[in-house]
């Protein structure tokens, strides 16, 4: 069984802490059988024509909260990645905007959207089955978002241009005089 690692955890202060745990440990905190679920949904979107070779589920307390399976072709969303789906139901589900207690498991390696919504929903663990090596092998090669990632605005594939910034300053401005403001 291949190692899976975790992106995110509450409990873990630091790299040297995830570091220097055991693989007993991740096998007591990872369940097979929500890997199993996460990729037999995925098989199924596949057979079935739906979408993408990709699956994910959001598990707290030992039990699923929600799942979700790549829908991008399927509902004309890009977004629609299943690591969003099974965000957006489970944060519908636990009515709130953060995934505290939950894990995350998803057949592959999170691409960098996911990836970035993976860190602003805060689940405690990430468990994925895939590497973003054997997604490219598949025909999913998302290498070319990192590196434009790493390039100015003006330099990126689409052209990013700063327009009206002195304006738009103002809602920053607004937002932090806001007195019943949520933090997020």
């Amino acid at each position: 069984m291949q190692l899976m690692r975790i992106v995110s955890s509450a409990s873990l202060r630091t790299a040297t802490e995830k570091r220097t745990l055991g693989m007993e440990h991740f096998k007591k905190l990872m369940s097979p059988d929500f890997m199993r679920r996460a990729i037999a949904l995925a098989m199924q979107n596949v057979q079935s024509g739906s979408g993408g070779p990709f699956a994910a589920l959001v598990a707290k307390d030992g039990r699923i909260v929600a799942e979700g399976s790549n829908r991008v072709t399927l509902t004309n969303d890009p977004t629609a990645h299943a690591e969003i789906v099974a965000i957006r139901g489970a944060c519908a589900e636990l009515n709130g905007f953060q995934l505290t207690g939950c894990d995350l498991y998803t057949t592959c390696e999170p691409c960098p959207m996911c990836l970035g919504a993976i860190y602003w929903a805060r689940p405690a663990h990430v468990f994925y089955a895939g590497t973003a090596a054997d997604a490219a092998a598949a025909g999913f090669d998302d290498a070319f978002i990192y590196d434009e990632l790493k390039r100015a605005p003006v330099e990126r594939r689409i052209p990013m241009t700063q327009v009206l910034r002195d304006e738009a300053l103002a809602i920053f401005s607004a937002w932090r005089s806001q007195a019943n403001k949520m933090p997020y």
